[in-house]
């Protein structure tokens, strides 16, 4: 297929990527970047839920082969882990830069930095895409940083990897300027989501959002090697005790989004961080809840995406302790 250029590129030149990062920016002086509203002035350093300012927190930048097939591809994604998080997942796999604040400080820089840093990804790793984790706090420093890094050369396609914790008002700024997102589906009950993640209407804010990223973007298209150009892939995170709500959560993709969405069925759950000391998350996913939701994607006709092989749990886990990155040396992703 022909190569689709990132819609950032047109939005450069017409001015409306400028206008956008600054409308943005705007909005850091009494923040209502995500659903938390907080109202802080990060402009002037105040911080809210998220515990970050007016720069971005980058907290490891590396060629990623452990993602989805369609991202890795054979060269890997270009991943940029952002620091900090607009929520508190006990479970984060993430713990070490999400929820350590005062060690992430000195992670912070400047935007122009973090446009160096995703052209390295592209011109230096050779990376098949600009892989943003965590963005959700750092939405117009991201913006800020593609406006100062298009002129610089880039153009690989961004992915949006977010936990849907989103605020849509936020995400139209997003359109046309992310190509793939890689959007979770946590829970189907704001319950859990209140008690595991401090996000009590996390339903409805993830639905939401998704839909809003399904309208950009649409369903998945890839090149003729399989890697990702354009669309939305949803993650959902088997979790044990049937917390995650997977048949609640599956049914509403296929009816409200799409049939053919692409899907990444997960079942690298281990109990880290705070799950350990939590009864009903302190063990992996069992064989049984695992060929639960395989029989589920049967069910409902789910035939685009993946679903990791049971016993992953381990293979997954990321130390950001170690300098050559949060990930040990893998084989490329089998395809």
């Amino acid at each position: 297929m022909k190569d689709i250029e990132p819609g950032y590129i047109a939005l450069y030149r017409s001015g409306e990527l400028e206008r956008r990062a600054e409308a943005l920016e705007a909005r850091l002086s009494a923040c209502d970047i995500c659903p938390r509203e907080c109202g802080v002035n990060r402009l002037e350093g105040e911080l809210g839920f998220c515990h970050s300012a007016r720069r971005p927190i980058v907290a490891s930048v590396c060629a990623h082969r452990g993602e989805e097939p369609a991202l890795s591809g054979s060269r890997g994604s270009g991943t940029v882990f952002f620091g900090n998080c607009n929520m508190r997942c006990v479970y984060c796999q993430n713990y070490q830069i999400s929820q350590d604040y005062k060690a992430q400080r000195r992670h912070e820089m400047e935007t122009r930095v973090l446009a160096e840093r995703m052209l390295f990804l592209q011109d230096e790793l050779g990376c098949h895409n600009i892989n943003l984790v965590s963005p959700s706090h750092f939405v117009p420093q991201v913006v800020r940083a593609v406006l100062e890094a298009v002129p610089l050369g880039l153009r690989r396609p961004l992915v949006y990897n977010t936990s849907s914790y989103d605020s849509v008002a936020t995400l139209r700024e997003l359109d046309g300027v992310v190509s793939i997102y890689l959007a979770d589906l946590r829970y189907a009950s704001n319950k859990w989501g209140r008690r595991f993640s401090k996000a009590a209407d996390y339903v409805e804010r993830s639905r939401a959002a998704i839909k809003e990223m399904y309208r950009q973007v649409g369903n998945l298209v890839t090149d003729e090697e399989g890697v990702a150009r354009k669309g939305l892939i949803v993650r959902h995170l088997i979790l044990p005790n049937g917390i995650a709500g997977s048949r609640d959560s599956l049914n509403w993709l296929v009816r409200e989004i799409s049939p053919r969405v692409a899907v990444s069925l997960m079942s690298q759950y281990f109990p880290v961080h705070r799950a350990r000391r939590n009864p009903l998350l302190s063990r992996t996913i069992s064989p049984e809840e695992y060929d639960e939701v395989s029989r589920l994607v049967d069910e409902l006709g789910i035939e685009n995406g993946w679903m990791q092989e049971m016993g992953a749990s381990r293979d997954y886990l990321p130390d950001f302790s170690r300098e050559a990155g949060p990930f040990p040396a893998r084989e490329d992703v089998k395809r």
